[in-house]
């Protein structure tokens, strides 16, 4: 097959981002409207269905176990393209990371594909991946075979700031988990020895994790919190638990760092005299690991809607989390980022929430849908590039 030339194709998408800009800037505006929380974005899946359902994709809401995902498919192309789109909220401070560009820059990048797919012989595949700030939807979804049949996926993060070359960039893995103290109560002032007191149990924990920290490698991150509980001080507490988390930019590193925190809760335990056991809050995320093939040509898209690309120091990393580090683990991705100009606001803060839906954060929205959408473009094209990924999926073995 002969695929489209470059440039004639890079006019097409712009023009098709063109077209749409109204509905784009629409659905960026009401989901910053009206944030919902993870697993509860049931009117914010449904705004971002409603354009591609339009434009004749095969949508399907709630799939995967999740209520609300989605996949939005386009085209039957042998190469397939997952547009990965955010669309829940933080607590509190709605879209103070900026899910609604996301979201929205992700449709319109799938519809301006759709209108290339056939000569590039692409299918379009858009992955609504719901709870990504608590909840972990994309390893949810990959679990659940959302991924197996997309041969690369791509999607954008907002920032304040500057454009940045994402080359060489990573993310921290977040491992976030619960550990659980059982003493005994007793009065405290009556009978305080037949008492075992759990919160001392939570003390001695964070004493410990404390003290490790000293033993632990650079950018290790390590965060501990009292969950609340209705003790009074009359009372011996017979229950006491810790949220605890664990970020490393290394999988391997971040899950050894676990094990030793659970050695020093365990230790806390038998010091106190308590039982312990502990839960996961929720799927682990692990570091991004970018696509440098794939993410050379979004900073050639990005560039070409006019923006400059700060060059980071080599071996730069994030401090953030995203479980689009799981996908990435598992084929190949990119998760570059995309400036909100006029922001100065710090992420997942009151100001940077206002900022998400502003003059800056539209333009980023439409930058987004083309950068993205040119990326998908230029690797479709790319033959050598194309065979390598294909073959890659076919040697993948299923997530699941």
């Amino acid at each position: 097959m002969e695929l489209a030339p470059a440039s004639s194709t890079a006019q097409r998408l712009q023009q098709a981002v063109a077209t749409h800009s109204q509905t784009l800037l629409g659905l960026s505006a009401a989901l910053h409207a009206d944030p919902e929380i993870a697993f509860n974005e049931h009117r914010s899946v449904a705004r971002v269905a409603a354009p591609l359902e339009q434009a004749g994709f095969n949508v399907q809401l709630g799939g995967f176990d999740l209520e609300t995902s989605l996949r939005a498919e386009f085209g039957s192309g042998s190469l397939t393209v997952g547009i990965c789109a955010e669309y829940d909220a933080l607590p509190g401070i709605g879209h103070a990371c900026g899910h609604n560009i996301i979201a929205s820059g992700a449709v319109g990048a799938a519809l301006a594909l759709a209108q290339v797919a056939e000569e590039l012989d692409l299918r379009v595949v858009l992955l609504g991946t719901p709870a990504e700030e608590d909840g972990g939807g994309k390893e949810l979804m990959l679990r659940a075979g959302a991924f197996d049949d997309v041969d690369f996926a791509i999607m954008v993060h907002p920032a304040p700031g500057m454009d940045i070359d994402c080359t060489g960039t990573s993310s921290q893995g977040c491992d976030r988990f619960k550990v659980h103290f059982t003493g005994a109560a007793s009065h405290a002032a009556a009978a305080p020895s037949h008492g075992v007191n759990a919160s001392n149990a939570a003390t001695i924990a964070q004493v410990a994790i404390g003290l490790l920290r000293q033993q632990l490698p650079d950018g290790i991150r390590i965060n501990a919190v009292v969950l609340p509980t209705k003790a009074v001080t009359n009372v011996i507490q017979a229950q006491a638990s810790l949220e605890i988390e664990v970020r490393a930019h290394d999988a391997a590193l971040q899950q050894e760092v676990k094990d030793k925190v659970l050695r020093a809760c365990r230790g806390a335990a038998l010091a106190s005299g308590c039982e312990m056991d502990w839960e996961q809050s929720c799927p682990a995320y692990l570091p991004v690991l970018q696509d440098e093939r794939i993410l050379s040509r979004w900073n050639n898209s990005l560039r070409a809607t006019g923006r400059n690309l700060l060059q980071l120091p080599a071996g730069s990393a994030g401090g953030g989390s995203t479980d689009m580090g799981n996908v990435s683990q598992y084929l190949p991705a990119i998760h570059p980022v995309i400036a909100v100009l006029d922001a100065v606001g710090m992420p997942h803060t009151a100001a940077f929430a206002a900022e998400t839906c502003s003059a800056g954060a539209d333009q980023a929205v439409l930058d987004a849908a083309v950068a993205l959408a040119g990326t998908a473009a230029d690797v479709a094209a790319d033959t050598e590039l194309r065979q390598a990924l294909l073959q890659e999926r076919r040697e993948r073995k299923p997530r699941a």
